[in-house]
């Protein structure tokens, strides 16, 4: 498709509405992430532009979508994702005891039983691949592990950023994408060494 007809067609998305929020959002980032070399650079500012705006109107699921979509395009998806507070409303759901399954599967995008899966993973692995992938800080993670498993001693809570810190931010965004796509509820598949690669840090939390 010429770069006129590809843009006709996603100003007219555009123009569909919320309904089509999020079909056009997926698409643009799709385009954004693989720019074909003879569409100019007006083009693609446009297109940054529409996804900025889809990305305001789509839920929290189809964000968690698209953080994952453009992992390999950080400066990207600073630009045009909306920065927000999700992180910490897991903290607060994990502070106050709120259905913290409920809030994960919704950030995530996942299902509730894979979002339980995870936070019932007493190691603290699964947390730490779907934090990472989900593009949360360590600071953020590091308070949401705590919370989760605070009857764990402080070596274990090194453990656990240490395989924040070192599980691939490429196989981390893999394994949140499978658990993403599947349909039937059940535990996450898609194995990955999660274990530590280096003595952990002694840092501050």
């Amino acid at each position: 498709m010429s770069a006129p007809d590809r843009l006709a067609h996603l100003l007219e998305l555009a123009d569909q509405g919320p309904a089509l929020r999020a079909a056009l959002a997926e698409e643009v980032a799709d385009l954004l992430c693989a720019w074909p070399p003879d569409y100019p650079q007006s083009m693609r500012d446009v297109c940054e532009t529409l996804l900025a705006k889809a990305a305001r109107d789509i839920d929290e699921s189809t964000r968690a979508r698209l953080r994952v979509q453009l992992y390999s395009h950080p400066a990207l998806a600073q630009r045009v994702l909306p920065r927000e507070a999700a992180s910490q409303s897991l903290i607060q759901a994990a502070r106050t005891g709120k259905d913290l399954v409920s809030a994960l599967s919704e950030r995530l995008g996942v299902s509730g039983r894979i979002a339980r899966d995870i936070l019932q993973d007493q190691s603290g692995a699964k947390l730490a691949v779907a934090c990472k992938g989900s593009h949360m800080d360590r600071a953020s993670f590091s308070a949401l592990a705590l919370l989760i498993h605070p009857a764990h001693d402080r070596n274990h809570a090194f453990v656990m950023l240490d395989t924040f810190d070192n599980v691939p931010a490429n196989e981390a965004g893999r394994m949140l994408r499978n658990w993403q796509s599947e349909s039937e509820p059940g535990p996450a598949k898609g194995p990955v060494d999660l274990s530590p690669r280096r003595t952990p840090q002694r840092c501050a939390l």
